[in-house]
């Protein structure tokens, strides 16, 4: 159970810092800032809870992650050079998430 809560811990906080690089540094909107770098202040909605250990977020935040999987592979396929490596960290990052939470869930589910 320590190994999930680990690897859920590290690739949503990895998650976080990647969103905040590549939306502020690699590939902004406008060169003077964008909005899209809400969407990583969006991630931290279910940090707290996934460092508590609180099995209610690690099951919503399960399927909100989801939404940047989907990102990533729009992402992926449509982006070139730096942007298309970052959009592949951001498909394995929310995929060992995604995996992590739901292994999470189903251990705890017994005790």
């Amino acid at each position: 159970m320590n190994k999930l809560f680990l690897s859920a811990s590290l690739s949503l906080i990895g998650l976080i810092i990647l969103n905040l690089l590549w939306e502020i540094y690699y590939n902004p909107l406008h060169s003077e800032g964008s909005l899209m770098v809400i969407k990583s202040a969006i991630l931290l909605i279910p940090l707290s809870g996934i460092l508590k250990k609180n099995r209610y977020t690690y099951q919503w935040s399960s399927m909100f992650i989801l939404l940047f999987f989907i990102e990533g592979i729009v992402r992926f396929y449509s982006e070139t050079g730096v942007s298309q490596s970052m959009a592949l960290y951001q498909i394995i990052l929310s995929g060992i998430f995604f995996l992590s939470t739901m292994f999470f869930c189903k251990v705890t589910s017994k005790l």
